[in-house]
């Protein structure tokens, strides 16, 4: 039997849909998008490394821009804001080194005690290689969006993930490449409008039976 603060979260999660007519006029106020990106921040990471960037876009425009090489979605200019996840082109271990200082500096501890830790990381980063690591990094974003999709359903936020748009030109318009990153997945959020009729469309997915297996 499901409490009520189980079945609130269930709730939400059927409230939410990938929006796809938001309402312009209606925007984030500067604490929504703060405690967003607070819960964002909280996600799971392999290591806790978190080896992508969060872009938050809010010209006009640039979003413009954005939107010719977004296959002209509408989202990307009407929603309040557009999240661009992006990934680091050149992991290595100077990502580590940072990662480590953050790690003693904000437990309290000695470099010399993680030693080992950063070892495994470096190890890990190093067999991977660039491809590798190109692909491990896309996975970590894709955890901070699911975090970023569910904290803007608990909130009463819509927003819409997008793959659909070309990389390199989201690369060029945000001169993502000078700064060592790749676009990797998009979200704009913001606040559907009321004749999208997508939000009365039921909910479509696999029954609990046939998803999940027991073993």
């Amino acid at each position: 039997m499901l409490n009520k603060n189980e079945m609130d979260i269930l709730n939400k999660l059927e409230w939410r849909y990938a929006v796809k007519k938001f309402d312009p006029a209606k925007k984030l106020s500067a604490d929504q998008l703060e405690k967003l990106l607070a819960a964002t921040r909280l996600s799971a990471s392999s290591y806790g490394l978190q080896p992508y960037k969060i872009l938050v876009v809010e010209n006009p425009a640039v979003r413009e821009q954005l939107k010719a090489v977004s296959n002209g979605q509408l989202q990307v200019t009407d929603a309040s804001h557009l999240i661009v996840f992006a990934r680091y082109t050149d992991l290595n271990e100077t990502h580590v080194d940072d990662y480590m200082n953050n790690v003693a500096e904000t437990r309290n501890i000695a470099l010399e005690q993680l030693a080992g830790f950063s070892g495994v990381v470096k190890g890990t980063v190093n067999r991977l290689g660039a491809e590798g690591t190109a692909v491990w990094s896309a996975k970590q974003a894709y955890l901070a969006l699911g975090t970023l999709l569910t904290a803007a359903a608990v909130e009463n936020i819509d927003a819409c993930p997008m793959e659909g748009f070309d990389a390199a030109g989201y690369n060029r318009i945000l001169g993502l490449t000078e700064k060592g990153l790749a676009a990797v997945v998009v979200a704009a959020i913001g606040f559907r409008a009321p004749d999208d009729v997508m939000q009365h469309a039921r909910k479509v997915r696999k029954p609990i039976a046939e998803l999940v297996e027991m073993i």
